[in-house]
């Protein structure tokens, strides 16, 4: 008892020292407690440490030895998105007003005509724009009035864009120098009188409406040719207050006799018109008849052989929307005094100044409101071998 109590007592007794010393020297008493505390504490921390570093070591040894031996790959998915823009991300304006670098594309008309329909609400351009005529050649083979058209657009890029709709996958043999080179658009089989020629016609518009400076639309054939230099075919339409489609009222069985009473409401027989093929519209009416999903439906069902929908769709349509637009009357020249279902083809022994005398004189119609003797800026059906006396007879007839 007595020795328990000595060393408790020699404790005190130290620990009295060292609280009269830190008092003498100006130290915290808890101070020296506290600096005893932290001699351990790294130590514990070190070992935590330690043990923690080992343990990753092994986990990352027991990974490696998983994948050589199972062949794991990593598992997260990548999930890549299948959205390809069509003309690259509109980082900026210039993305936007941009044509398209080629006319070869993916979409399906659904999706082109939706692309197509875009339509900005200002009407002011931020941007210097020069409106270009777009030339549409409707074809069913090559071009082989091409050399001919090479001349009348010769001198004037910048002022054009040219779309081509031919068979698909037919190969035109053309230099990469020709403007009618890579200027094919995704085609389908058109056939004559049928539905499938007015979706020709919309896809060539759809894809030239992609072209923000194009202004105005012109459909053209293989066998078409201008009968002006391009100058004269260019202020001509562009000065123009009004867009040139046929869409009269025929009383007779080919015209209202064509029409279907399943047309009704959205057309009635007062409202059935018949116009030519070949048009030239400004760029309102070619994206209303881009958009139409109104009276399609009605053309696609109730207006089929002998009714021949390329006569009647665009004219009916385009009278009932926007009349108001039309001139009523076509640009291209067509011979029917031969009767039949088809126009007179001409062919080499028909190319004299005396057949364009025929074309250019004679003929009055209305142009802004006032008489004009230039009637037709083209004409239709030449032969291929029409092409050498054209050339020929172009420089001081045609006027190129």
């Amino acid at each position: 008892m007595q020795k328990t109590h000595y060393r408790i007592s020699l404790k005190s007794v130290v620990k009295m020292q060292s609280k009269l010393v830190a008092l003498e020297e100006g130290m915290d008493p808890a101070t020296i407690i506290r600096t005893n505390q932290t001699k351990v504490f790294p130590l514990r921390i070190l070992q935590f440490l330690l043990a923690f570093l080992g343990v990753g070591i092994l986990f990352s040894i027991l990974s490696m030895l998983t994948v050589r031996h199972f062949g794991f790959q990593n598992v997260v998915p990548v999930i890549q998105s299948t959205f390809q823009p069509c003309y690259g991300e509109p980082r900026s304006l210039e993305s936007w007003i941009r044509p398209p670098s080629t006319l070869m594309h993916e979409m399906s008309d659904t999706e082109l005509f939706w692309r197509a329909s875009f339509v900005p609400r200002i009407k002011k351009y931020p941007f210097e724009r020069t409106p270009k005529i777009a030339f549409m050649f409707l074809t069913r083979i090559s071009l082989p009035m091409a050399p001919l058209w090479e001349r009348f657009f010769k001198g004037h890029r910048g002022l054009y864009s040219i779309y081509i709709h031919s068979l698909p996958n037919n190969q035109t043999n053309l230099l990469p120098s020709s403007v009618f080179y890579r200027r094919q658009i995704p085609s389908q089989v058109a056939e004559w009188g049928m539905m499938s020629m007015c979706d020709a016609e919309r896809r060539l518009l759809a894809n030239a409406l992609l072209d923000i400076s194009n202004e105005w639309f012109v459909l053209l054939s293989e066998a078409c040719i201008p009968l002006h230099n391009f100058t004269i075919v260019y202020h001509y339409i562009s000065e123009s207050q009004y867009s040139f489609i046929g869409s009269f009222d025929e009383v007779g069985p080919y015209g209202r006799g064509r029409y279907n009473e399943g047309m009704a409401p959205e057309v009635n027989i007062t409202e059935w018109r018949k116009g030519s093929q070949w048009f030239e519209i400004n760029r309102k009416l070619a994206i209303d008849i881009v958009e139409d999903k109104k009276f399609y439906p009605k053309f696609e069902q109730f207006c089929r052989p002998a009714c021949y929908v390329d006569e009647h769709y665009f004219p009916t349509m385009l009278s009932i929307q926007s009349p108001g637009l039309l001139a009523n009357r076509s640009l291209t020249w067509v011979d029917w005094s031969r009767g039949g279902a088809h126009p007179a083809t001409f062919g080499k022994a028909d190319i004299k100044e005396q057949f364009f005398k025929k074309i250019f004189q004679g003929k009055t119609c209305i142009y802004n409101n006032q008489p004009s003797s230039v009637c037709f800026l083209f004409a239709r059906k030449f032969a291929p071998n029409a092409l050498g006396p054209l050339l020929e007879i172009a420089p001081y007839v045609l006027g190129f």
